[in-house]
């Protein structure tokens, strides 16, 4: 049933599910007829994610793509072992009588879209609704007033973190802003992705680089850093899960919601910074209504997408992502 041709198809499928940074940390290894989810513990945010929260919600989407790919071909997770430690991350029992998942047609177009979005119309409104509908773990804010006062907040957030010097060196270094760059075309987040031009992009290498400091200084970093437009261009959607609910378990729920905004022609982008920053996390939660016992995770920027976004997906070979016994055991000796 899991042979190496089907593990790689697979594999092939679940890795198009996001992860933080697109640093990928998800290996898979077949055990039996279970798969073994194992972190890439080369492939951590120490300075943004100490914790570690962020990679196991990445593990989590990961785990939710390979149960999409299983339903293709009449297989499910019969049951998700969840490992306290930090190898195998989880043990995914494989068995017959899956269906298609309902989201399997949005896997391949979804994407982040970091561009701007058309004024909201009518029909826009419409699958709002009905995503505000479908997912109980969302809060859509489409008030003018409410958008444009969280983009102010999402500026702030993001210069906060742009000031850590240590955060900022580290999503420097999973940026490919340049053609040479080590990964291009293999992990983190190119000028495509980001919806930068080469010129836009040789300039944010430099002011996110060697000018920051000197741009800080001066009073300009704020402003050229700014993604305020974007943000306010569109509509806002709070992402909030039960409080205290295993990051795996949360990983696949986002996951579904992302999905479920591209079924719904929804372009979508998350602006982490905002619950990861406590400050605006917490006004967020205050101001627009996040229940008792959830906390919340992440906040999109959504609605429909000015320009054509790209169905590019930059990952990894399948080959490096599926893993041998005999080959964790070596990493691990090493």
């Amino acid at each position: 049933m899991l042979d190496r041709p089907v593990v790689e198809e697979l594999v092939a499928e679940a890795r198009l599910a996001p992860s933080v940074h697109n640093i990928q940390p998800t290996r898979w290894q077949r055990d039996g007829e279970a798969l073994l989810v194992l972190a890439d513990d080369t492939r951590q945010l120490p300075a943004a994610d100490p914790s570690g929260h962020d990679v196991r919600l990445s593990h989590g989407a990961a785990i939710e793509g390979m149960s999409i790919a299983l339903g293709r071909r009449g297989l499910r997770i019969g049951r998700i072992e969840i490992a306290s430690g930090p190898n195998p991350v989880a043990r995914l029992v494989v068995e017959a009588g899956g269906a298609p998942d309902s989201l399997a047609a949005a896997v391949a177009t979804r994407m982040s879209w970091r561009g701007a979005f058309q004024p909201p119309d009518d029909e826009t409104q419409g699958r709002l609704e009905s995503l505000d509908s479908e997912r109980d773990d969302l809060i859509v804010i489409s008030q003018r007033d409410a958008v444009t006062a969280i983009a102010d907040l999402g500026n702030r957030a993001a210069y906060h973190a742009l000031c850590d010097d240590a955060q900022r060196r580290e999503l420097l270094h999973w940026m490919r802003l340049r053609q040479g760059d080590a990964g291009n075309g293999r992990d983190g987040l190119d000028a495509e992705a980001l919806a930068l031009g080469r010129v836009e992009a040789l300039g944010a290498a430099w002011v996110l680089g060697p000018l920051f400091p000197l741009l800080r200084r001066i009073g300009l970093a704020a402003p050229l850093t700014s993604d305020r437009a974007k943000t306010a261009s569109g509509v806002i959607a709070l992402f909030h899960r039960p409080a205290g609910e295993d990051p795996i378990e949360t990983g696949q729920a986002f996951y579904r919601a992302w999905l479920t905004m591209e079924r719904l022609r929804l372009a979508a982008c998350p602006v982490s910074v905002l619950a990861d920053w406590p400050e605006a996390n917490r006004m967020l939660v205050a101001q627009h209504g996040v229940p008792t016992g959830r906390r919340l995770v992440n906040v999109f920027r959504l609605g429909v997408a000015a320009g054509a976004p790209s169905t590019r997906h930059v990952r990894l070979p399948v080959q490096e992502l599926i893993t041998e016994p005999s080959e964790m055991r070596s990493s691990a000796a090493r």
